[in-house]
């Protein structure tokens, strides 16, 4: 039996990145009967399993809703405490190994010790990134404090597997300048995106002008400004077409963009923005646009991409880094920038052009991408390879 760490996503209804590859993932193991979720009480002061309403926030279908912190409420806070104060001895079952997909905080980080004699098998972490490093100026100032101790914390596992081939290069790289001398194995594995469920009922209504849709965090790195600025420039230019945006705000370093948005949607300018939406929601407006743009700096992996592509989108984005690895296979319009002028150009060449958006589509649909089963398949059987731990 694997034990698998979601104490954050167990908390939370976001739907970010690594929320929704802690629920794919935990999903298809739990399809196994291979899996029990865990996570760190801070209140019991101890690991236990999931409760019941901890694991109702692991289904895959959430409707995102709420910021992407964790959430206890009263009645666990209390509980907590009280299992506590009476001395409750928590047990866990006899674990095969263990799985954290999470960016784990320090409070957790702090008690792997205490869980990790209890496995008998290899404990790897999942690792998304070290952008806060690369990009510090586009990053929460909190995430950029809180790396370099989370990366060390890496070297208490026994594996980690990076979820693309670019985050795994900048892992061992950062671990190489440090100094150490016998890291533990890196292992590049690119993450999967299921098909999109048939829709059932109704489809959405048909949009009256082209729609380009953008699904992403707003925050700094993932340069919404740069996008919209480019929108603007083709909307000046007489253009017709919506920019659709989709993902909550990181209020830390989504203020330039946002107050470029909101501006743009005073002056009349057709662009939607409603924040969080649920899977139905999303599929609906991947349902209504023409193409995708996913205009990120920097990724550890760049799942929207690859969601783009599995809707039967094409995408503009990045050439370079993981964006550039999920792009290659067809189906994309990739950039040597995604700077404002560069984007402007892709999006009216795009506009402008059907038959290259046609083209584009075919080449998507001839594409195979990997399925979460098979991810699940990969990291197991690669977690088999690495030496039981002393």
């Amino acid at each position: 039996m694997l034990l698998l760490d979601a104490t954050h996503t167990s908390h939370t209804r976001a739907q970010t990145g690594i929320q929704r590859v802690t629920r794919s993932l935990f999903a298809e193991l739990a399809r196994e009967g291979n899996v029990t979720g865990i996570c760190y009480d801070p209140y019991l002061n101890s690991w236990r399993p999931l409760e019941a309403r901890e694991l109702d926030h692991l289904r895959p279908d959430q409707k995102a809703a709420g910021s992407r912190g964790a959430k206890w409420p009263l009645h666990q806070r209390l509980a907590g405490h009280a299992r506590r104060l009476l001395g409750a001895r928590i047990d866990l079952p006899a674990a095969t190994g263990l799985i954290c997909p999470e960016l784990f905080t320090a409070r957790t980080g702090a008690h792997w010790p205490e869980i990790f004699p209890h496995v008998h098998g290899p404990r790897v972490a999942l690792f998304n990134d070290a952008i806060g490093l690369q990009y510090p100026e586009l990053t929460p100032p909190a995430t950029v404090a809180r790396l370099p101790a989370y990366l060390r914390e890496l070297l208490q596992f026994d594996g980690v597997a990076a979820i693309s081939e670019a985050s795994a290069v900048s892992l061992r790289d950062y671990w190489r300048w440090l100094g150490v001398t016998d890291p533990p194995p890196v292992m590049g594995l690119p993450l999967a995106a299921d098909p999109p469920a048939p829709s059932a009922g109704d489809h959405p209504p048909a949009v009256k002008i082209p729609r380009v849709l953008s699904v992403g965090t707003i925050e700094g790195r993932k340069n919404h400004l740069a996008l919209v600025e480019a929108c603007e420039l083709l909307w000046t230019e007489g253009m017709e077409f919506e920019l659709n945006l989709i993902g909550i705000a990181r209020a830390d370093t989504a203020g330039r963009a946002l107050s470029r948005i909101h501006a743009l949607q005073q002056a009349g300018r057709p662009l939607l923005y409603h924040g969080a939406a649920g899977e139905a929601e999303l599929q609906a407006a991947y349902q209504q646009c023409a193409f995708t743009v996913y205009p990120s700096l920097l990724e550890g992996f760049g799942l929207p991409v690859l969601e783009s592509l599995q809707h039967g989108k094409p995408c503009v984005c990045s050439a370079h880094g993981a964006v550039g690895e999920s792009a290659t296979g067809g189906g994309c319009v990739v950039l040597d920038s995604v700077d404002m002028a560069s984007l402007a150009a892709a999006l009216r060449r795009l506009l402008k052009n059907p038959a290259e958006l046609v083209a584009l589509t075919a080449a998507v649909r001839a594409r195979r991408f990997k399925s979460w089963a098979e991810y699940a398949r990969e990291l197991t059987t690669w977690m088999s390879t690495l030496p039981r731990p002393a």
